[in-house]
Formats: structure tokens, C-alpha cells, sequence
């Protein structure tokens, strides 16, 4: 009992990373209909800013964090005005293969610039290297920290979109675009927040990535971004409750099949999941099936 009640703890420490950025995915998904394959190297830079600001400007974790999401803001933005705001009455197929496109843009400079060597995160120092035994199960600070930090993100996310103007023209704009923008609503500049937003907490799963795994490369975010995007589709693509369950169900899954199988087969694991649900309820766990008109 020790032993799974452990793994879940571990399990929740990593859902919570896949969880924001599933959350990147689900938001601009739920606006534009996009799936932003970029996302998961805004989620790569954000870990590489947080070790330059930690080694470089040897400034502590949380103005790093800060630097960290901001940056990653920035940058959403950026790529949103750049690649995605042509190509806004595209075909799907166009934006998609843009998509990938910027993604492996983002890694390869960032390659180039950076190295393709494994950088090793600073050890933190202080309270934040103490652990606790709480019955037989260790809890790090680390952990603390990490399920905290994304806690405190999501209420936050969740404030933001149910109770200010911008997070109603979010909704307005995700139901229909063009009565939004009939009632006065800024369209673009409603989509630009969103990507905002979502690369915000990408940035932030960044860094908290780098202190949990002490390890960061140009090409980490490949992986934990197909695994974030399938606990989107598992919650419900498009919705954001549904992808922070789906980020801490695929954590505990992962975690669970490294700790009483094989850690050979998590991956694969991950990846059955998601094909169940697209057999069994392709709307996810959270979604609704609608009838498209033809």
C-alpha cells in the first residue's frame, strides 16, 4: 500500500507538468480549432530560459519562473502574429503542416545556438533539497513546489476565463467567431491572449521540468508534448477541466506502469489510451458529441 500510494504521489508530480501543457493545447484548440504542435517547444525554451537565468543571471527559482513565462509569452505571441494569423482562413491541412513546421524551427535554432548537448539545472539549495516521511512515503520539496506552482496557475487560469472581459470574449470567441466579433469582440487580439496564456504555462512547465528531471535538451519536448496533447484529447480537447484531468491521469498511469511493470512500455501505454478513447468516445472523458452539418 506504501509502495502505490508513493508512485501516486510521483504521479501527481508529473501529471502536473503534462497538465499545463495539455492546458496550452486545449485553450487554442477551443478557440481556432488548432493543434499548435509548436507548443511543445515553447514548453523546450522556456526550460532552456530558466537555466540561463539561473546559471547566467544567477537569479533565484521563482524570478526565473517569472522570466521563464514570460518569455514563453512572448513568444506565443509572436509565432501566433507570425505563422498561424496568415494562414487564419487556410485550409486545415496548411496550418497543421505549419505547425509542425515552427516546431522544428523553434528546436533546430535553438540547437544551433544552444548545443545539442544535455544541460544540467543548478542544484537548488535551502529548504527546497528537504524531504519529508509522512507515513512510509517520501514527499520532496520539489514535489511540493511543483504541485503548488501548478495549483496556484490553474485557479488563476480558471479565474481568468470565468470571471474578467477577456476570459468571456474567450468563451464568446470560442463558440462562434463571427457573432463574437459582430457584438464588438477584438477577435485577433482575443486569439493573441489565448496563445499568450497557454505559452505562459507551457514556460512555466519548463522549468519546473528542469529542477524535477535536472536535465533539459532542444529536442524534451517532443515526447512530454504528444503525451500532454493525448491527455488533452483523453479529458476533452477543448476543455480545460478536462485537460488538466487527462495531464494528471496520463502522469499516474505513466508512473504506475514504470513502477509495477516495465518502464519499456509506458510510453506504448500512453499511446493505447489514446487510441482507446478515440474508439470508445472520441469526444474524450469531458466532451460531447456534436453532428457537424454537411
Amino acid at each position: 500500500m506504501e509502495q502505490l500510494l508513493q508512485q501516486i504521489i510521483n504521479g501527481i508530480s508529473l501529471g502536473s507538468i503534462y497538465a499545463l501543457i495539455a492546458l496550452g493545447y486545449t485553450m487554442v484548440y477551443g478557440i481556432i480549432k488548432l493543434i499548435n504542435f509548436a507548443h511543445s517547444d515553447v514548453y523546450m525554451l522556456g526550460a532552456f530560459i530558466g537555466y540561463f537565468s539561473m546559471t547566467t543571471l544567477k537569479l533565484g527559482f521563482l524570478p526565473s519562473l517569472l522570466l521563464s513565462m514570460l518569455f514563453s509569452m512572448i513568444l506565443g505571441v509572436v509565432i501566433e502574429k507570425v505563422a498561424y494569423k496568415p494562414l487564419r482562413n487556410a485550409t486545415r491541412i496548411a496550418v497543421l503542416i505549419t505547425a509542425i513546421g515552427v516546431s522544428l524551427f523553434l528546436e533546430y535554432v535553438t540547437m544551433a545556438i544552444a548545443g545539442a548537448n544535455v544541460r544540467s539545472y543548478p542544484p537548488l539549495t535551502g529548504i527546497l533539497t528537504e524531504s519529508f516521511n509522512l507515513m512510509g512515503i517520501t514527499i520532496t520539496m520539489q514535489q511540493i513546489l511543483i504541485v503548488t506552482i501548478t495549483v496556484v496557475l490553474m485557479i488563476l487560469l480558471q479565474f481568468i476565463v470565468k470571471k474578467t472581459r477577456i476570459g468571456k470574449a474567450m468563451r464568446a470567441v470560442s463558440l462562434d467567431s463571427d457573432a463574437a466579433e459582430l457584438m464588438g469582440i477584438n477577435v485577433n487580439s482575443t486569439i493573441s491572449f489565448t496563445f499568450a496564456l497557454g505559452s505562459a504555462l507551457a514556460g512555466a512547465a519548463g522549468i519546473l521540468v528542469g529542477i524535477y528531471y535536472n536535465s533539459i535538451n532542444p529536442l524534451m519536448g517532443t515526447l512530454p508534448g504528444i503525451k500532454a496533447f493525448v491527455a488533452a484529447v483523453f479529458g476533452g480537447i477543448g476543455i480545460i477541466p478536462g485537460a488538466m484531468i487527462g495531464g494528471y491521469f496520463i502522469g499516474i498511469v505513466e508512473v504506475l506502469v514504470s513502477g509495477y511493470g516495465n518502464s519499456m512500455y509506458r510510453d506504448g501505454v500512453v499511446f493505447a489510451i489514446l487510441i482507446l478513447v478515440l474508439i470508445i468516445k472520441p469526444s474524450g472523458l469531458l466532451g460531447k458529441n456534436t453532428r457537424e452539418k454537411v
